[in-house]
């Protein structure tokens, strides 16, 4: 359902934008607990939710049976109705989890096609089931193909004669033929380093030398890889037998995340956002170690920069920028405007602070409208009237005069608390656009448009 339709059911909806970074993130844990039960994992490439996991070779703990336990005792820690099924074919296997009830005997055998059997189980399936294109979908549905039993009897001549290489492969599949597989799970390098202080101190100047060498060289090893850091974990060793407080213990560790608006592989603007986290760190030893932590990573953006195109700006250097705003300044330092739930022109927005990406606008996008700039308080003016419109007002002690006004539109509301009736005119002049409405029989200047 749409987001609106949403609401409407449910008032406290909360939508969360589509984060990427979250999502690979909680497939890597994941895949993690299914290395327990089996060590062939793999994540379906584009199908967030689905892996392919390899049974064979667990006979001695159980085999398939107890395959199926413990997957679905995994994955129902995380999804309420999480299906587990086995097939010859990663095709039938995903066809299987989506069988209907009917159609299952126990819960053990509902989950598990017997080899030999995928064409057979495949066949009365519908063709939703199949992966392949929406064009391919409804031209076989056009011609009254349901089920992958049905586009399975047509020779592999006409389907290949019709739709190609495209064709072919929906139809293997609609055979039970799959060539996917699940591998061995490799665990891919940890990016990490740590450096110890020839001294304890107590400031961060000592820190930060120490951190530009350490965030170069994971930068560097990232950028060969085609990643960008996502997350920066950065742990600090501080040595308790320096301390003020009372301890028992030698040392201890502290560790806190840079969690990044968007990812980045370049050393500059990941050294300016640890730089801001390190800044608001209140130290309560001295410190004696660092370690320097990429936790999560994100495919780099292929975006390049131009040095003649006095247009481009770097996005990562501007969020590096407003980190360090809010380090120094506070959050309150960088905000956003949001809409109000407010008809009042003066009410119906809100500045909040912005922890999110801050969106660049490019030389090559289309011009906006003009911004309207409202006054803290609408200020009184006098105003002069030709036939059915303003002709000038008399403002800051001026004259202005109006050569062209567009109006009166009628704004009204909040009758239960302090209701307003206004007309409002958009006053065109040679030294600009402004916002002139008319209340109670006075005039007032609201903003002005640049």
């Amino acid at each position: 359902m749409t987001a609106l339709e949403s609401r409407a059911r449910c008032a406290a909806l909360e939508i969360l934008d589509w984060s990427d970074t979250s999502i690979a993130s909680a497939i890597a844990e994941l895949s993690a607990y299914f290395l327990v039960a089996s060590p062939q994992v793999t994540p379906a490439a584009h199908e967030p939710g689905l892996w392919w996991i390899g049974a064979h070779g667990l006979e001695a703990q159980g085999g398939e049976r107890m395959l199926v336990r413990a997957l679905a005792e995994i994955a129902g820690a995380w999804h309420p109705r999480a299906r587990v099924a086995i097939a010859s074919s990663c095709v039938v296997a995903r066809a299987a989890t989506w069988a209907a009830p009917g159609r299952r005997t126990s819960v053990e055998a509902s989950f598990i096609v017997p080899a030999g059997g995928d064409a057979a189980y495949l066949a009365p399936a519908p063709l939703a089931l199949i992966p392949m294109e929406g064009e391919l979908r409804a031209t076989l549905a056009a011609l009254g193909i349901g089920s992958a039993g049905a586009f399975a009897a047509l020779e592999s001549e006409d389907v290949e004669r019709r739709w190609g290489a495209t064709g072919l492969s929906a139809w293997r599949l609609a055979r039970g033929e799959d060539v996917r597989r699940p591998v061995l799970a490799s665990v891919s390098a940890r990016h990490a380093a740590e450096v110890e202080l020839s001294s304890p101190t107590t400031t961060m100047e000592p820190v930060l030398f120490l951190l530009r060498p350490v965030i170069d060289r994971l930068a560097s090893a990232l950028a060969s890889e085609g990643r960008a850091a996502a997350t920066i974990a950065i742990t600090l060793t501080l040595d308790d037998r320096r301390s003020a407080l009372p301890s028992g213990a030698a040392a201890h560790t502290v560790t806190r995340q840079v969690q990044l608006p968007r990812p980045v592989a370049r050393a500059a603007p990941l050294v300016e956002h640890c730089r801001a986290l390190l800044d608001t760190w209140t130290l309560t030893a001295p410190v004696c170690g660092l370690a320097v932590a990429i936790t999560s990573t994100a495919p780099a953006l292929s975006e390049q920069g131009d040095l003649l195109a006095l247009g481009w700006h770097d996005p990562a250097a501007a969020d590096a920028a407003f980190a360090r705003l809010r380090a120094e300044l506070g959050a309150q330092a960088v905000v956003r405007p949001a809409l109000r739930d407010e008809h009042r022109i003066e009410r119906n927005g809100a500045w909040c602070e912005s922890d999110k990406a801050v969106s660049i606008e490019k030389a090559t996008e289309p011009p906006r409208a003009p911004a309207l700039r409202l006054l803290e308080t609408p200020e009184t003016v006098d105003v002069e009237w030709d036939g059915d419109r303003p002709c000038a007002l008399w403002w800051r002690e001026r004259r202005v005069a109006i050569g062209r006004a567009a109006g009166p539109e009628r704004l009204s509301g909040d009758w239960w608390k302090d209701g307003y009736a206004r007309d409002y005119w958009r006053c065109e002049s040679d030294s600009g656009e402004l916002l002139a409405f008319r209340e109670r029989e006075r005039w007032f200047v609201q903003g002005w448009y640049d």
